[in-house]
């Protein structure tokens, strides 16, 4: 067992340099028989998570890793906190949700995250500039005029922390846990996601069960959020990834709440990646904005008093994450342990992967086996089981 009071060094953390592009190539020939075979033992709806996929159709990354990428707008996260009203917080809180995928799912192709083994974790950060978090309504006209190629400065005092833990916490079925905070802007987010696939035929769908609870403390506020599931489509030829299922935000505490539908793609003619959204004040029944467009692509929301505004989450500036070099990570952080199946991956020598990948699996299940046989339950790091969820251990608003 670990200390739960281990230390990550912040100052330890450099700028990552991984882009996470995949190559959208279609699948070749030899792969495409592969992937025919085992289509060919799959029954609809089976459920997969027990099923061993095709090392060729991971992407470089552990699924720990892309719930981080869901942060890359953290300003647009933290000015959630700035917002003047409860009607502002949650038009933020829907804004930066509604942003927060296209950077998550790099890439057209349709490629799998590592499944995380239990007790893996995955540590990282961001300097957001303190100038880039403004209050709701100031940050329509910065939205659009952005130069990307100017990068932020790092001046740690012009900057807020933001810091972010994940861990694999179960097994079967396979809970993925994660926690992010700024203490500065005494906020943040506790989430817990379940990710269960199944087979549709020439799809495969994956829900997210599970929810997370976003804390602004200054203004004794939760915000109750689910996700969408994912599918991969046309898996036999190019596979490609879209969102779906109606998500829900919910703060009890003010009588907001939020209805985001992803939208899959009609089977004839319809348009792609399509998203819309309601905010409503529930207590006056009275929808306060709305929203629609693409989550990969143009968003326009309307607010009841008429007034507009566009986000081109292509153009959004990138804040890129902070994360110790792979030497000075532990054995169970993500890079350090996939590093061999990453490296193999980018070789394009999917034998090898194939066998780091085993190596790794076969080890879970031994220590599954052993323990088991000495009937003591694995203990998470940094999370506990509490009711239906799991909550951090040092959460913002104990300390």
């Amino acid at each position: 067992q670990h200390s739960a009071s281990e230390l990550i060094l912040v100052e330890e953390e450099m700028t990552d340099t991984e882009d996470n592009e995949e190559e959208d190539l279609g699948v070749m020939d030899d792969q495409r028989s592969v992937i025919l075979h085992l289509i060919s033992q799959l029954k609809l709806g089976m459920d997969l998570t027990r099923v061993v996929l095709p090392t060729f159709i991971l992407e470089k990354r552990s699924l720990l890793e892309m719930y981080a990428n869901f942060m890359a707008h953290p300003d647009l996260f933290l000015s959630i906190a700035a917002g003047a009203t409860p009607e502002e917080r949650i038009i933020c809180f829907v804004e930066y949700y509604l942003t927060a995928f296209h950077e998550g799912r790099k890439g057209a192709v349709a490629k799998k995250p590592y499944n995380p083994i239990i007790g893996e974790t995955f540590h990282c950060s961001w300097d957001v500039p303190k100038d880039k978090v403004k209050a709701f309504r100031t940050n329509g006209a910065s939205m659009v005029s952005k130069d990307p190629t100017k990068e932020f400065g790092q001046d740690q005092s012009t900057c807020y922390k933001l810091r972010f833990v994940a861990e694999q916490v179960s097994h079967h079925p396979p809970v993925s846990c994660f926690y992010c905070e700024c203490k500065e802007k005494k906020m943040c987010v506790n989430a817990h996601v379940w990710t269960k696939s199944k087979f549709m035929g020439m799809s495969i769908g994956v829900s997210m069960v599970g929810e997370g609870v976003l804390y602004l403390m200054e203004h004794e506020e939760e915000y109750v959020f689910t996700l969408p599931s994912a599918y991969a489509r046309s898996i036999l030829t190019i596979p490609w990834v879209e969102l779906g299922g109606k998500v829900n935000i919910n703060c009890a505490r003010t009588g907001y709440s939020a209805t985001v539908t992803f939208h899959t793609k009609p089977f004839y003619g319809g348009k792609v990646h399509r998203v819309t959204a309601e905010v409503k004040h529930n207590p006056t029944n009275t929808i306060v904005c709305k929203a629609q467009g693409e989550w990969n692509g143009t968003l326009e929301f309307t607010y009841s008093n008429g007034e507009t505004k566009v986000i081109d989450t292509s153009k959004l500036p990138v804040i890129r994450k902070k994360i110790r070099p792979i030497a000075k990570q532990g054995p169970l952080e993500s890079r350090h342990l996939w590093q061999h199946v990453t490296n193999s991956l980018k070789e394009g020598n999917i034998d090898a992967a194939t066998e780091h990948k085993h190596r790794l699996e076969e080890r879970q299940r031994a220590e599954e086996r052993q323990r088991v046989a000495l009937t003591t339950p694995w203990k998470p790091k940094y999370f506990a089981k509490e009711g239906d969820g799991w909550l951090y251990l040092n959460p913002l608003w104990k300390t």
